[in-house]
């Protein structure tokens, strides 16, 4: 199996090939909020992401989406 169909298996649909991945810090540190608030977002489903080991990464695209869909661009904490 080559290197890019490993990763697609592992990463699945949802992240695509080659996407940058974001922790919860550098996400809370983004949007000014506290890490729970990103960690309550990715248990809502409002937020997409991985899971690598016990850690969540976030797709960019999603932070990018999420920054759309809101609006304004600000979070309700």
């Amino acid at each position: 199996m080559s290197s890019a169909a490993q990763r697609s298996d592992l990463l699945g649909d949802d992240v695509p090939s080659g996407a940058q991945l974001l922790t919860v810090a550098e996400i809370s540190t983004m949007f000014r909020v506290s890490k729970m608030t990103i960690y309550r977002m990715v248990h809502a489903g409002e937020l997409a992401h991985v899971r690598v080991g016990r850690s969540f990464r976030v797709p960019a695209d999603a932070v990018q989406a999420i920054l759309i869909s809101r609006g304004s661009g600000q979070l309700s904490a």
